[in-house]
């Protein structure tokens, strides 16, 4: 098993990943480069056969800027959550966490798979796991309770 801070890099690695994504998919949503690992997924779900039409290729370069944006800035909350409050082991940075990638995992989970768009299904599950896999293994450190002493040692515990 693998250490907390093994962990908790392993999770600021993939919020900085998240955050350069969304950077990318922001600005450069209709490059090659999305083309190739994006756009081709997604658009024979909704455009099969001849392509794109140029006005909804206005429309999806504009909602997916701000889509971008919005994980960009996702991606930088996590980060700062992971680098300070989850590093110092507070609950409630652990908690965070787990119920936004939780939360953001089933409604865009299932708006995609009602949307037959299976890449995205697959590349949120993806993402699911490199979040939740070291929230797992972490949980320990921030709901391990110690063992009560007795009450005669009460005024001997460490500070």
């Amino acid at each position: 098993m693998r250490s907390f801070s093994f962990w908790s890099m392993w999770l600021l690695i993939v919020s900085i990943y998240i955050a350069v994504f969304g950077l990318v998919l922001a600005f450069f949503n209709q490059s090659q480069l999305m083309d190739f690992i994006f756009n081709r997924q997604i658009n024979p779900v909704f455009w099969p056969g001849a392509g794109i039409p140029e006005k909804a290729a206005l429309f999806q370069a504009w909602i997916y800027g701000v889509l971008g944006a919005t994980v960009l800035g996702w991606g930088i909350l996590m980060a700062f959550l992971v680098y300070y409050p989850f590093k110092a082991r507070e609950k409630w940075a652990w908690n965070s966490l787990a119920v936004s990638i939780t939360v953001w995992f089933i409604a865009d989970t299932t708006i995609s798979s009602f949307y037959s768009a299976t890449f995205n299904v697959v590349f949120n599950t993806i993402l699911l796991l490199l979040v939740v896999v070291p929230l797992l293994f972490t949980r320990k450190y921030f709901y391990h309770t110690p063992k009560t002493l007795p009450d005669s040692q009460e005024g001997n515990k460490p500070a």
